[in-house]
């Protein structure tokens, strides 16, 4: 069945509600590979509110990809799976480590790319605290293979970030477990495309895939502990496209430049050659 375009565009869900606790907040940050050294003071903020000096909970900025769980503007119902394209990010103040909050979500554009070229969907949402004050702006776009040439626009998509043309300022290796995806379904995302080896074949791939959102907050993680001295207040804004899955025990590459307060980066796997993340780009405050 086709597209409605009209119908697509109007879809919005808002005052959908949602909480999470401490526990959710460091099973993010340990399904990000925060906390691999349990004597890394600075990373174990992330991890362990158990501590004889007390101190608050730190949360990992992306934590607010997940928080509002597949908050959504409503049901698709398109003719292949959507597949993550991008997410984009932008911080109106530091999450608490525990919350209840609302998720407001609105279609903002869809483009059509063609027959058999797919379709691609942006969406919006707005997670605020209880008493109404933003926290964060989700930007998501979704790729759909087989949802192309239903006569839609194709033009008007946002440019991508533009990546400086020197050598990388910074190049870090941040290594994925094997059970990395295992650990991060649990927090909410539960495909077996992640987790059961024949469902992965079924999709195209010979064992199970990493979710783009792991990565996307592994990309997170290497900017905390680089340029960001492991402070999540001074995240402004996330955003990257996603170019092709990680396979959990792989080595993620991750290569940075920084421009004033402007860090663009880029995501590879060495092992096979292949750019996993691009036109990354983090601003810190």
């Amino acid at each position: 069945m086709a597209i409605n375009y009209e119908q697509l565009m109007a879809m919005k869900k808002l005052g959908q509600k949602y909480s999470y606790s401490d526990r959710d907040v460091m099973l993010y940050a340990l399904a990000v590979g925060m906390g691999a050294d349990p004597m890394e003071e600075r990373e174990l903020a992330f991890v362990n509110e158990a501590t004889v000096t007390a101190r608050p909970l730190a949360v990992v900025p992306t934590f607010a990809s997940v928080a509002a769980g597949f908050a959504e503007p409503g049901k698709f119902n398109l003719n292949s799976i959507a597949l993550d394209g991008e997410r984009d990010i932008t911080f109106h103040s530091t999450l608490p480590p525990a919350a209840h909050i609302t998720a407001d979500s609105s279609v903002i554009a869809v483009y059509d790319k063609g027959k058999d070229k797919g379709t691609i969907i942006r969406f919006q949402t707005m997670l605020k605290a209880s008493h109404g004050a933003p926290l964060a702006t989700l930007m998501t776009s979704y790729f759909a293979r087989q949802d192309g040439g239903f006569g839609g626009p194709s033009h008007g998509q946002p440019k991508p970030h533009h990546m400086p043309s020197r050598a990388p300022d910074r190049i870090i290796n941040i290594r994925t477990r094997p059970d990395q995806g295992l650990i991060y379904r649990l927090c909410g995302d539960r495909h077996p495309l992640h987790s059961d080896p024949e469902s992965a074949k079924q999709f195209g791939f010979p064992k199970p895939i990493l979710h783009g959102l792991c990565t996307y907050g592994i990309t997170c993680r290497g900017i905390l502990q680089t340029y960001a001295d492991y402070d999540p207040n001074a995240f402004r804004r996330h955003a990257a496209r996603f170019s092709a899955p990680v396979y959990p025990g792989e080595t993620v590459t991750l290569e940075m430049w920084k421009d004033g307060n402007v860090i663009s980066f880029e995501a590879s796997v060495k092992e096979r050659g292949v750019t996993v993340v691009k036109n990354g780009m983090t601003m810190l405050g």
